[in-house]
């Protein structure tokens, strides 16, 4: 049991209301981000930013998402974002190899490689080392490295949200939620 109480979306006003009114399914991410009222609306627009206008890939996107994550014990984001992966193009080896921390796994390719080395070292170490670096420069633009390390931050902080109020898992609905923020842009 989340050791906040989730925010009964009917009893929102004004863009937080809107917000609900608007979700296909109001997940109990969303219900326990409505506490802090003046970052709610903030934080799902970066977040639609992510899922939607980045130049980095969605399968890049994912592997990143997926890899904050397992490496933050997001447990809330993993359920709701494998879907995703799957609807977007990855492939079950390649969140098997993600789950197991395996980024030299034979079902990544080389970009995918550099960008998942890289993106340990953004969460582990905060400060990446060179190889790293070099590694993800040779496959990617100075945009993309950028919203790499958004999309990190930002999963990171999602993760803490939902660990540390321990908030409740919901079924698996990401997939539902991702192709409705697409449409709204």
């Amino acid at each position: 049991m989340a050791r906040l109480p989730l925010i009964d979306p009917d009893t929102t006003s004004g863009d937080i209301r809107t917000a609900f009114d608007r979700m296909p399914v109001k997940l109990n991410i969303f219900r326990m981000m409505a506490h802090a009222e003046t970052n709610m609306i903030p934080a799902m627009r970066l977040a639609n930013s992510i899922l939607h206008k980045q130049k980095l890939s969605a399968v890049n996107r994912e592997l990143l998402i997926l890899q904050a994550a397992q490496l933050e014990g997001g447990a809330y984001e993993w359920r709701q974002h494998v879907p995703i992966a799957l609807g977007v193009g990855v492939t079950q080896p390649q969140i098997d190899a993600v789950e197991r921390g395996s980024y030299d796994d034979p079902s990544l390719n080389a970009a995918e490689r550099a960008l998942l080395g890289f993106g340990r070292e953004v969460v582990e170490k905060v400060r990446v080392g060179d190889a790293a670096f070099a590694g993800v420069r040779e496959h990617f633009s100075d945009q993309e490295i950028v919203e790499a390390i958004v999309t990190l931050g930002f999963y990171m902080m999602m993760a803490r949200l939902t660990e540390a109020t321990e908030t409740d898992l919901d079924p698996a609905a990401g997939m539902v939620v991702y192709e409705a923020s697409k449409k709204r842009g």
